[in-house]
């Protein structure tokens, strides 16, 4: 298994109310020599995280520990830019399972649901509910209910509905990444096989 499996996620969630938020800020390239998954938290929005002397800006909200939880919430078109893969792995290195925002660049989108990292788009209006309603209490939760393909603003009951492809939603939901998933079903490509001309 790739990942968690993903079902229902209901957790506080981080503000980070800015537009156009790309894969440079989300992971700087110095930090890309790495091939392997591990260690990208460390570095996810480096440059907005810390000074030039490595101590932590404090007016940066993941340095804020007012706000918590397995939720980044973001401005419209978070992870435009290069197509890099390493900033879901940096998303989902420091813990965050799901994003949400009003608009994702389609790569980064991607990426996310090959890793475990569900992107959650949602209307305008609805986004500017959250930020509102994570101001007026930082531990307000959100619920993410990926079977019924809906998110909810707990404290108001008010939801949305978001898409995604059923093949990427059977991934999540079992913790498969692409080979996980032929490998899932490698009796049926044998069988398949088995009456193909020769």
């Amino acid at each position: 298994m790739a990942y968690d499996k993903f079902n229902i996620l209901k957790s506080s969630a981080v503000p980070l109310s800015i537009e156009n938020v790309d894969t440079d800020q989300i992971i700087p390239a110095r930090f890309l020599k790495a091939t392997e998954r591990v260690g990208f938290g460390d570095n996810l929005f480096r440059d907005w995280r810390y000074n030039p002397d490595n101590t932590p800006k404090p007016d940066f909200v993941l340095n804020n520990p007012t706000y918590s939880g397995k939720i980044l919430v973001g401005g419209k078109n978070f992870g435009s830019g290069s197509s890099r893969e390493h900033a879901a792995w940096a998303v989902y290195d420091y813990g965050f399972r799901a994003v949400v925002s009003s608009f994702f660049a389609d790569i980064f989108k991607n990426n996310c649901l090959n890793i475990g990292v569900l992107p959650v788009q949602v209307s305008p209006e609805f986004l500017d509910k959250i930020f509102k309603a994570i101001a007026a209490d930082p531990k307000t939760a959100l619920e993410i209910n990926l079977p019924a393909q809906t998110i909810t603003l707990t404290s108001t009951g008010e939801q949305e509905s978001f898409d995604i492809s059923s093949y990427k939603k059977e991934n999540m939901m079992n913790g498969f990444d692409d080979i996980d998933y032929l490998q899932n079903i490698k009796s049926e490509i044998q069988e398949f096989a088995t009456h193909l001309p020769l």
